[in-house]
């Protein structure tokens, strides 16, 4: 129901109610018929569910599987391990994805407690959550607007609706009809529920309640939308599935092939085929990528960034658009005067200063006073002028009104009197003396000022006998002083930021309540790239999706848009393939915030719900802390991919050496415990330092990553099954060289662990060569060969240790042998680098070669 285009009369009919309210016999009857001004909640899952979703991932449940075969044949210490690793990885799931959920309680906190209401025309207070439709509200300054109400009996109520429109400016209530179409912003005829009365009183009926309030539709797109999976955690999802592919073909694979040819028992093959499973998963895995994701938590949370779910650090290096509000992300959220045009400055100033409300003494800091920002923002300027001035006694007063548009003040002037006026430009032109051309370049300069988006008011002042009254009728022949332009102002760190963003392949896209004027304007200062277009919310609203999925492509200011477009915006963008950031404060971006790939929230003038919904929140409510944190998230998925790169390889490995045992029937060269150790332990200290390689030179001169772009390209693939094969190869047959299953044992295990040490350093760098000044810049990397080191020396050398693990001691032959082998495969990848860079640079050269001559 448009209850805005409806007279107050119709309205009355529709509610079933009078000026004077409700009977409670009626209310008694809406009440069972509407149910509870309250919003219903969704029921939320239990904490033992969210649980057990974790250990519900495919490889996950592959090694449950292993555990509980190994329990059933007896082998009870290597069930336990398995177990283990299970349980350590679920819990490591639960919390690396646990996520705040109370932007309902947020909102509820909003519709305030208590509200008073007419009873037969006598006014009595009831709970909030009591109200009905037809109820008539009182409300006055300082109230919570309790529910969505159809104004009619008003008296200089100012609403401040930054919660629903996100704009600082209060609006100005009137109880007219309004019969053209007009978003929530714009319907000055309605108080919407959660919403604060800045000034003056009214009267006014329930409409809706609950879930049908402006509010209550934003709570129930919040939970209508779902949580967007990560990039990475779908390309998780993707790379776990190829894993098991692997796994199982492999398996199917060698039980007919070695079962037909060598007849083996099938309680060995059984064995055989839980430590391939073993060995290919990468179990350690999942507590090295939550360990790098952490530690770029702590990283952003230095730069005033705070990431509330782990993989969102990743998302932001993927982000190809950054939505943002306006009013206090892109702009200070404080009104401004930019330009003044006056051949009169001191006349100016001295009519701003006392044609106000706001101060009442000279005593006063404007940082300290509160209330309608226009005159904030000119008591501001007075305040920063050259030339203070002092308060004048004031004897009478017209308070503005937008049905006459301007306001005056009364003041003594020695033997006369002096009227200050400030208001709309084309009133107060109407009212002073001066020619036509003179009219006619006033307006001119006023023109100008509102094309820069500006809102103009107009200064005027006249003298008058001491005695005489202020009244509307002696507001003739002033004396026109000036013109000031007011606006929100883009922060400095913004544009900056915006800049950053683009260079680094980033749209920047503005979506306001603002009018249109006004946010093309900031769009234009601020730096956006498509801006002779604005799209507003009425445009939205005619379009299919299709339509507006092409048109959010060329568009980069959207304008008078309400929660719902916001959200329409989000969604056409994401159709088209775009990972998209939102940035906002109010409770109206709440649903684009937790519909967005990653939500960004404001921590300092952000609304509770808008930091609830959102992914990361802003400490500092610098725009700009996002383009550091994008960086932070490009070198975070770097430092992921080339852990990964680095863990497959050893995992491979150690799969193709149990694959290379029962092909040539030999005994497993590996026992589970052995094979755990090198996933669980040796490779996550070793895995560990990668996290902590700094960024790369142009990691904010390059285009985001494609959303659809593996974690595995073709090369990753190449090297991981080629460093696999110079891992398993030369390390296997220098193991059986010698004598005794647990030498051999110990061999392949201490070759398999130093081949893993200086792979690790290759992987500091996928293409340019690894051994570069960088290397001693990054600690952590001799921090963690110095702790596998002694560790390893420990599994070896220690009684303890060798009977739990099943290894023996080695002699220094045997080491200087295996360590000859592990620099050989550091060697060969170097040079497999070099080779594959010249060979990409020709690739490359030729491509553009190709396109010229087209």
């Amino acid at each position: 129901m448009k209850w805005y285009q409806l007279s107050v009369k119709d309205v009355m009919k529709q509610t079933d109610t009078t000026t004077t309210g409700l009977t409670p016999a009626v209310r008694v009857k809406h009440l069972e018929t509407d149910g509870y001004n309250k919003m219903n909640e969704r029921e939320q899952l239990k904490t033992w569910q969210k649980v057990v979703k974790h250990f519900t991932d495919l490889l996950m449940l592959v090694l449950l599987a292993a555990a509980i075969l190994k329990f059933v044949t007896g082998e009870y210490v290597e069930g336990s391990i398995i177990l283990l690793v299970v349980i350590v990885n679920g819990f490591v799931g639960y919390w690396q994805e646990r996520k705040a959920e109370e932007s309902l309680d947020g909102l509820k906190q909003m519709m305030g407690q208590d509200a008073v209401i007419l009873v037969e025309g006598m006014k009595q207070t009831v709970s909030v959550e009591e109200l009905v439709k037809g109820d008539v509200v009182s409300l006055k300054a300082g109230d919570v607007v309790p529910a969505d109400l159809r104004l009619f009996d008003v008296h200089e109520l100012l609403v401040e609706e930054a919660i629903l429109t996100g704009e600082s400016e209060p609006v100005e209530k009137h109880s007219q009809l309004i019969q053209k179409e007009a978003p929530a912003g714009d319907q000055k005829n309605m108080a919407f529920s959660g919403t604060l009365v800045q000034a003056g009183s009214a009267l006014g009926i329930v409409v809706e309640t609950g879930d049908t309030t402006e509010i209550g539709k934003i709570n129930q797109a919040l939970q209508s939308v779902q949580s967007q999976t990560t990039p990475l955690v779908r390309k998780m999802h993707q790379l776990n599935k190829q894993i098991f592919r692997g796994i199982i073909g492999l398996i199917v694979f060698l039980l007919f092939f070695t079962a037909f040819r060598y007849g083996m028992d099938w309680q060995f093959m059984f064995s055989a085929m839980i430590a391939l499973i073993v060995a290919m998963i990468p179990e350690g895995l999942p507590a090295v990528l939550t360990m790098i994701l952490s530690m770029g938590v702590k990283e952003m949370a230095d730069e005033q960034a705070i990431i509330k779910s782990m993989p969102s650090v990743e998302t932001l290096g993927a982000m190809t658009v950054i939505c943002s509000d306006k009013t206090g992300t892109l702009t200070k959220n404080e009104m401004t005067v930019m330009d003044v045009i006056t051949p009169n400055q001191m006349r100016v100033t001295e009519i701003m200063n006392n044609c106000q409300e706001l101060k009442l003494s000279d005593d006063q800091l404007v940082s300290e006073l509160k209330g309608n920002p226009t005159e904030l923002a000119l008591l501001h300027y007075v305040e920063k002028s050259e030339k203070s001035q002092s308060l004048r006694l004031v004897t009478s007063k017209i308070p503005f009104s937008s049905s006459y548009k301007y306001m005056a003040t009364l003041h003594p002037e020695g033997d006369e009197a002096v009227i200050f006026v400030k208001g709309a430009p084309e009133v107060l032109l109407g009212k002073s003396a001066m020619t036509e051309k003179e009219r006619n370049e006033w307006e001119k300069e006023a023109s100008k000022l509102a094309k820069k988006g500006q809102r103009v008011l107009g200064f005027a002042y006249k003298l008058i006998a001491k005695n005489q009254e202020l009244t509307h009728e002696c507001l003739t022949e002033l004396t026109f002083s000036g013109l000031a332009g007011i606006i929100d102002p883009p922060k400095k760190s913004a544009i900056q930021a915006i800049k950053e963003s683009q260079a680094a392949g980033i749209v920047v896209k503005m979506i306001t309540g603002d009018h249109k004027d006004t946010a093309q304007a900031i769009g234009r200062e601020i730096g956006l790239k498509h801006t002779n277009t604005v799209l507003e919310g009425i445009d939205i609203d005619r379009m299919g999706e299709e339509e507006l999925a092409k048109m959010v492509q060329t568009v980069d200011v959207f304008a008078r848009t309400t929660p719902e477009h916001k959200l329409r915006i989000i969604t056409a963008l994401q159709a088209n393939g775009e990972v998209v950031g939102m940035t906002g404060d109010g409770v109206n971006d709440a649903p684009a915030l937790k519909k967005a790939d990653i939500g960004i929230a404001m921590g300092i003038k952000g609304s509770e719900v808008s930091k609830q919904a959102a992914d990361m929140v802003l400490a500092d409510d610098n725009f700009h802390t996002i383009a550091k944190a994008v960086k932070e998230g490009r070198r975070i998925f770097d430092n992921l991919k080339k852990t990964i790169n680095f863990f497959l390889p050893t995992s491979l490995a150690q799969g193709l050496v149990v694959v290379f045992a029962l092909l040539l029937n030999q005994p497993l060269p590996l026992t589970p415990i052995q094979i755990l150790w090198v996933n669980m332990v040796s490779t996550i200290t070793l895995s560990y330092a990668l996290g902590f390689e700094k960024a790369s030179k142009d990691t904010m001169n390059r285009p985001p990553r494609s959303a659809d772009e593996g974690i595995l390209s073709g090369y990753s693939m190449f090297r991981i099954i080629y460093v696999s094969l110079l891992i398993m190869i030369p390390g296997y047959l220098l193991a059986m060289q010698f004598t005794g299953e647990s030498v051999q044992q110990t061999i392949l295990l201490q070759n398999i662990v130093l081949a893993q040490a200086v792979y690790m350093i290759n992987c500091r760098e996928l293409t340019e060569p690894s051994l570069n000044k960088g290397l001693f810049k990054n600690k952590a990397l001799f921090i963690s060969l110095g702790i596998l080191a002694v560790i390893q020396a420990g599994v070896i050398y220690l009684p303890i240790v060798q009977q739990w693990v099943g290894t023996t001691g080695l002699t220094g032959q045997q080491h200087l042998v295996i360590l000859a082998n592990v620099l050989l495969l550091f060697l060969i990848v170097e040079g497999e680098k070099a080779i594959s860079k010249r060979l990409s640079a020709r690739q490359t050269q030729r491509s553009k070669e190709q396109r010229d001559c087209l």
